[in-house]
């Protein structure tokens, strides 16, 4: 039985076993032991704290076996980017240009270094066992954030997005890294992803050019890799993409992956969810898998369930299934199909 749920201090060991095995450029699953302790000790009291809109919160959730408590991949929010750093971007977006004399009005695609999506809430550090890709799992992993902000809106922005990790080869070159970030740095991609995991990325993209960056004047590998996704983030674009997010003029300053935006009315998870009342019994098992989740904080749990359910009526779980979830009879529950 698998559950998604709040991450817990004592599951640092295996956390930093998990950002070990995580695609360069999710940084914010760095492979450092104190900086995983810090971001699951800030987890923790967040979930605790008495919150009225959205502040510097961050929720980190694990998804973790049952059985043999071995975690399998992990997720987070953070409530609002830019809270305690500033969030920057390169926004995609022509430059235009005109001679009356000459008759010519021209647009240049430029890219310009920007905090423009500051105050919106992030969500990053997707991570997901290789052999549960493409699975139910994957989208319990990912779309149990997005039934957690449903839950609870107060604690987080109007706008939501996330950073899908851009294009780089086998060899961990990135032909965008390449052209413009390392003419700054003299560091491989591969480094520079490092140190923001582990640093202020701020510091970083604070050395980056201020002015225009003209797309022309960059390498036609440079330009290809603006707003292309690594194979191995495809799945997560995908999950949110059906969910409602769609692309915008902004790209990761690193790698120029794409950035993807949504308003929380238009997001399927939260959207279409519906309450229900849990009740204890022989459930009626269906071909219809949904996200099951509590409305709960600290003891927030989501599972995948096959049911057979309509609108209107209680939802029936098993003792197992129940406890799993936090559940007790009678409790409300969340429901939204896959």
């Amino acid at each position: 039985m698998l559950v998604l749920r709040p991450v817990q201090l004592s599951d640092l060991p295996q956390l930093q076993q998990l950002a070990r095995e995580s695609l360069v450029g999710v940084t914010s699953l760095p492979d450092d032991t104190e900086r995983l302790r810090l971001k699951i000790l800030g987890s923790c009291a967040s979930f605790v704290s008495e919150v009225q809109h959205n502040g510097p919160e961050n929720y980190f959730f694990v998804l973790e076996d049952l059985a043999s408590q071995q975690l399998l991949g992990c997720s987070e929010i953070l409530a609002t980017a830019g809270f305690n750093e500033a969030f920057y971007s390169l926004r995609n977006r022509p430059f235009t240009s005109e001679s009356r004399e000459l008759n010519i009005h021209h647009g240049v695609p430029a890219l310009s270094l920007c905090q423009d999506l500051n105050a919106h809430t992030l969500l990053r550090g997707f991570h997901i066992n290789a052999e549960l890709e493409r699975t139910p799992l994957s989208e319990l992993l990912s779309r149990a954030r997005l039934m957690f902000i449903a839950a609870h809106p107060q604690r987080f922005s109007d706008a939501v997005i996330t950073e899908i990790v851009g294009y780089s080869d086998e060899a961990g070159q990135s032909p965008f890294w390449n052209a413009l970030g390392k003419h700054f740095f003299d560091l491989p991609y591969t480094e520079a992803e490092r140190l923001c995991g582990l640093q202020n990325r701020s510091f970083l993209a604070e050395l980056m050019p201020h002015y225009p960056i003209y797309v022309p004047m960059l390498s036609p590998e440079a330009q290809a890799c603006i707003g292309r996704i690594h194979p191995d983030g495809q799945e997560a674009f995908d999950i949110l993409e059906r969910e409602g997010f769609e692309t915008n003029s902004y790209i990761d300053l690193f790698d120029g992956g794409p950035t993807l935006f949504a308003r929380p009315p238009s997001i399927r998870s939260i959207a279409d969810s519906r309450m229900a009342i849990a009740r204890a019994g022989t459930p009626t098992l269906g071909k219809t898998p949904y996200l099951v989740s509590n409305d709960a904080l600290p003891q927030y749990r989501a599972m995948v369930i096959e049911l057979d359910w309509s609108a209107g009526e209680p939802v029936m779980l098993d003792t197992a299934t129940l406890g799993a979830l936090q559940l007790a009879d009678g409790s409300p529950v969340r429901l939204v199909a896959l």
